[in-house]
């Protein structure tokens, strides 16, 4: 059984990621990270027994920020901050994506600065270990004051309310934790603010995204090499010299990538003065694939900073003598990701567009290597027409989804949460492009053993890649030569599947 333990400061995206796919693994709060969690709920205690002011401790929250608060009410406020502002809409979050968001947020929670109790927060990693998995609805969130709709849903079960997903089923949480042996918890001064205010919807879903872009990337790369093999493409433009000239990041690394899938290749052609560089799809991989990859980079690096940092308000700080300061800030606001996510999914639109126009270029009129649609009796059959269709159609969709949400902003709660990022927007749009681009790549690496097949039928004594040719096996492992029209779409979603469990990212 894996094992992930939460110190606030550690939390990779690859253990994030697979905690969050894995229900198996057992998620644990370090014990190192226990003392600093407790000298915070302590803090907060102390504060209001001391009847001193902090905001959202003794306050009420955003335009009531000036309303202070009875003693005795300061419970109830923490509740009716989860009661009120579950008010999330449009389809629940997956299952990985809402463990993501738990995993983040007791990992922000573990670093001692949000007040939270020790039993709080026992809870909710309790439920993520038993799979008890709070309903989100995806929409409601702008981005700053965090993702407050979706975390307060994320909360509710802590509570005893709301709906959770247990076992398959869609039931009250009080039944579920009844049945499980565990306690709804009445939360504590500070504790309802602590968990409703942050990035975590946009950071769970960016971190995701991040990820499974790069795995399609590579898959993308593979996918290239295929398409230039088929149409029997020059190795020129992947030289060293020329990507030395321009050292522009990731350039040059995804240049000697190529090279290395099409090593030994037998299926591209020598230098020829009828034909001496291939058209920009093929000639310019390098560069296209190199500026996303650093793209992506760019992303990763933003969401792994979020991943351990504190996104709420107020925090609490402690000095030597273990004096507390309470300071209001605006960590939840979400800029730094809506801005990364954008950048994300216009660098993954722009690697659909260019895998589509080689899918194009794949189905079009080659009769010296195979035939058009690659259909071996076009007319009767339409080959793989429509694929280029769907291709077509995806790519076309994520040029609207691709539109800036950090661009946008509405004001709320009275004109004092005057500015808001839409980061839970970005993060949303970036989910449905990078699975579009993972259809495409599908699509491309299909076309691409179907075109290599028909050349290596006319040739048989020639052959692939080091790199090409295991994809090329790998893909028929699931998807046939079509020497007719046939139900497609099977064999699309397979190479698809493929594509996401990473089978193209180690040839």
């Amino acid at each position: 059984m894996a094992y992930l333990a939460l110190n606030g400061c550690s939390l990779t995206l690859e253990d994030l990621v697979q905690a969050a796919r894995d229900p198996a693994t057992e998620i644990a709060l370090a014990p190192e990270a226990i003392p600093g969690i407790q000298r915070a709920a302590n803090a907060v205690a102390k504060f209001v027994s001391e009847g001193r002011i902090a905001y959202g401790i003794t306050t009420g929250f955003g335009a009531f920020k000036d309303r202070l608060i009875p003693p005795e009410d300061v419970e109830k406020l923490q509740e009716n901050i989860i009661l009120s502002h579950a008010v999330g809409t449009g389809p629940e979050l997956p299952a990985e994506v809402v463990r993501a968001m738990m995993i983040i947020r007791a990992n922000t929670l573990a670093k001692g600065h949000s007040g939270i109790r020790l039993e709080t927060l026992q809870l909710m990693l309790s439920l993520l270990n038993k799979n008890i998995l709070p309903i989100i609805p995806s929409r409601g969130s702008l981005g700053a004051s965090g993702d407050l709709a979706p975390l307060a849903h994320m909360a509710l079960p802590l509570i005893g309310k709301g709906e959770v997903r247990f076992q398959g089923k869609v039931r009250p949480s009080a039944d579920v934790l009844q049945e499980n042996g565990l306690k709804p918890v009445k939360l504590g001064a500070k504790e309802g603010l602590a968990l409703t205010n942050g990035t975590t919807q946009m950071t769970a879903i960016g971190a995701l995204q991040v990820f499974d872009a790069g795995v399609v990337l590579k898959s993308a790369n593979c996918a290239a090499a295929l398409s230039l093999e088929a149409q029997n493409g020059t190795l020129r433009a992947y030289s060293p010299q020329i990507h030395a000239s321009r050292p522009q990041a990731m350039q040059a690394e995804t240049a000697a990538n190529l090279l290395e899938l099409l090593a030994g290749s037998q299926l591209t052609r020598p230098d020829n003065s009828k034909n001496v560089q291939d058209a920009y799809t093929l000639r310019c991989v390098p560069q296209v694939h190199g500026a996303v990859h650093s793209a992506i980079n760019y992303t990763q690096k933003v969401i792994e900073i979020e991943l351990n940092s504190v996104t709420d308000n107020p925090l609490l700080f402690f000095d030597e003598q273990d004096d507390v300061t309470i300071l209001s800030g605006g960590n939840f606001h979400g800029e730094p990701l809506a801005l990364a996510l954008d950048f994300l999914s216009i660098a993954m639109t722009d690697l659909g567009n260019i895998s589509e126009r080689r899918i194009a270029k794949l189905i079009d009129n080659h009769p010296e290597h195979y035939p058009s649609f690659l259909a071996a009796q076009g007319g009767l059959n339409s080959g793989f027409m429509l694929l280029q269709y769907t291709a077509a159609a995806l790519c076309s969709e994520n040029k609207t989804l691709a539109h800036p949400d950090s661009v946008d902003t509405i004001p709320s709660s009275g004109n004092v949460e005057d500015h808001v990022s839409m980061g839970a927007n970005a993060a949303l749009h970036c989910q449905q492009i990078v699975e579009n681009v993972r259809t495409v790549i599908a699509i491309e690496l299909m076309s691409g053993a179907q075109a290599v097949e028909f050349r290596l039928k006319d040739n048989p004594g020639l052959s692939l890649g080091q790199g090409t040719s295991k994809a090329y096996h790998a893909i028929r492992e699931v998807v046939p030569f079509f020497e007719q029209d046939a139900y497609f779409k099977p064999s699309m979603d397979a190479v698809a599947e493929m594509v996401k469990q990473g089978r193209f990212c180690a040839l």
